[in-house]
């Protein structure tokens, strides 16, 4: 299937990956923090690339596809509704997580939170988030490339392991090495060459004679499949997303908020914070994740999409459940000898940077949150580094072995967004309320599991019953924990205001230091609310401009306007309120 040529394009690609990681290993390799978080010295261009070419991953455009052949374009708002909390953390936590200056985001409970319960969290944590958690997304990434592979070159068993060993080794390799800096600067390479490959499959699937262009796409497709919005409730329409009020209301009004998913933190995390700390300064965090939630939304989708609604004209007799190797038929059917080669490597991109940053994570919390917690150890920088270097490859391990035993990707998602419920608003107001204490983030990420088990097997609920279930129950539960346990000590309350100095309902604190109280920054609301518009309003330009939907065009392009305008205003004003006030608190302490 493949030729010379595709064979000689995808050893390019993996000879200029490893070189590319190679050259940064001297800059990672002096401390934890080189290693981890690029010394603090990220230009925010290469780190919000890097932001979306980690959500690029192999099982992406199949899943988009996947969305489209079920309920046409409307069916992504599955994942759109993200948007809405991904601009929240543009504007309201990711100057506060350049601020808080913390190696890793579970390093934040204890600058955060006091006493055992703090400790024992940030271990926790550390464990979950670094090897569970994070075993689980490369297993289903795995699983996607797996898949890839399996349906492009008929692989199967014994062989299809060893490739899949293989790439993850390429990945493990470099990111090993070099760190952050060799991962992030690769990620940029691997977005530009996933993004040109899904542009140049889109292109000619649509131009093929047996799509006929836009024209013919849109003369073929079923009806409602080119709506950008599902159909709410009553009877379902052809070719649309038509959802229930309940899930309507779950995905468009909590799941942004109440729910932890990786990479779509309320109020940032994983991967993501990482971006954001490894920044230059504050301004260059939040650039980083305003550029990261505008590509990611409006821009990356697009090419996926047009060959999902292709696939529904090219493979009408492919049911839903396997709807999603479209993408890979049309790869297969369509692209000519050295294309082949580069969609491959596209995909081998999409693959290596998840990986790569997954493992880099992985291994920050671990070493910095577990092993060198539990071990005591006085270990120089170079012998931190070299113990990371040893997680990595032990994280990796560990989710070869999750690979063996996962089967269904759809099923992984399923259960991370229902057992991280109710979570979403402790990580959004443990840096706006004083009162949010260890207890408060512990009870909120055990409480999900068990009334999702419970909601699950013994009431026998499914979504979005089971969801605003344990929506409701983790929220009350750890609202009436918070209220009945001891404060977080006031020491540690003070500094880590005087550090980080996020504003919000931090009285107390804020009149023990004498600087005065401050609510939420109003400016910042309507710029957040201003953002939102304009993020939408670029996903549906881009997508009217593709569609030749010119009337909708136009009504798009003045909403993009208001809302970019209104953005800039009070971005601008509420932004220099916060970087004021948190120079007057520096100014306080110093004196």
């Amino acid at each position: 299937m493949l030729t010379l040529l595709d064979w000689l394009i995808i050893v390019a690609y993996v000879i200029l990956t490893i070189i590319i990681g190679l050259s940064y290993r001297n800059r990672s390799s002096k401390s934890l923090t080189d290693y981890f978080l690029s010394g603090r010295r990220m230009p925010w261009v290469v780190a919000g690339l890097s932001m979306v070419a980690t959500t690029f991953a192999a099982d992406t455009p199949l899943a988009v596809t996947e969305l489209v052949g079920k309920g046409g374009v409307s069916g992504n708002w599955l994942w759109w509704n993200f948007l809405i909390g991904g601009m929240l953390t543009t504007l309201f936590f990711a100057h506060l997580w350049r601020r808080s200056g913390v190696l890793t985001e579970v390093e934040l409970l204890e600058i955060r939170y006091s006493g055992k319960v703090a400790r024992f969290l940030r271990g926790l944590k550390a464990i979950y988030l670094g090897l569970f958690m994070n075993s689980l997304i490369i297993a289903w990434v795995n699983l996607a490339l797996m898949s890839i592979i399996e349906v492009f070159f008929g692989v199967h068993g014994r062989m299809l392991m060893i490739i899949m060993f293989s790439a993850m080794l390429i990945a493990v390799v470099y990111s090993t090495l070099s760190g952050l800096w060799g991962v992030a600067v690769t990620d940029v390479v691997q977005f530009i060459i996933a993004m040109t490959g899904s542009i140049v499959l889109a292109v000619l699937v649509i131009n093929s004679d047996k799509v006929g262009g836009i024209e013919g796409l849109k003369a073929n497709v079923p009806d409602g499949a080119l709506s950008f919005f599902p159909h709410i409730g009553g009877q379902s329409t052809a070719g649309v997303l038509t959802i229930s009020l309940g899930a309507f209301l779950a995905y468009g009004l909590f799941q942004w908020w109440a729910s932890w998913y990786p990479g779509a933190e309320p109020g940032g995390g994983g991967y993501i914070a990482q971006r954001m700390m490894s920044t230059k300064n504050e301004r260059h965090s939040v650039y980083a994740t305003l550029l990261f939630q505008v590509t990611h939304y409006a821009l990356r989708p697009w090419p996926w999409i047009l060959v999902g609604l292709a696939a529904l004209v090219l493979y009408p007799g492919l049911d839903a459940q396997h709807f999603r190797f479209a993408y890979v038929y049309a790869m297969r059917d369509f692209l000519p000898t050295g294309l082949k080669g580069l969609l491959l490597v596209a995909f081998l991109a999409a693959y290596m940077s998840t990986i790569s940053t997954q493992l880099n994570f992985g291994a920050s919390v671990l070493t910095n949150d577990f092993y060198l917690l539990i071990t005591k150890k006085h270990l120089t920088p170079v012998q931190q580094v070299n113990a990371a270097r040893i997680i990595t490859l032990v994280l990796m391990a560990v989710a070869l072995y999750f690979t063996t035993i996962i089967n269904s990707i759809s099923g992984v998602w399923s259960f991370v967004i229902e057992c991280g419920a109710g979570l979403g608003l402790v990580l959004i107001l443990r840096w706006y309320w004083w009162r949010v204490n260890a207890w408060s983030e512990l009870v909120a990420m055990i409480t999900p599991f068990v009334v999702y088990a419970i909601g699950r097997f013994t009431l026998g609920l499914q979504f979005p019953q089971s969801y605003f279930l344990t929506i409701g129950v983790t929220t009350a539960t750890w609202i009436i924990v918070t209220l009945v346990t001891k404060p977080t000590d006031r020491k540690v309350l003070r500094d880590f205001y005087s550090r980080v100095r996020p504003g919000g309902w931090w009285g107390p604190i804020a009149r023990e230091l004498g600087v005065g109280t401050e609510g939420p920054q109003w400016q910042l609301f309507v710029a957040w609310i201003a953002a939102v518009v304009m993020g939408y309003s670029a996903l549906f330009w881009i997508g009217a401009l593709l569609l030749h939907q010119w009337y909708d065009l136009m009504i798009y392009s003045i909403s993009f306007v208001i809302g970019f305008v209104l953005f800039v205003r009070f971005f601008s004003v509420g932004y220099k309120i916060t970087e004021s006030r948190y120079t007057a608190v520096i100014l306080f302490n110093s004196q």
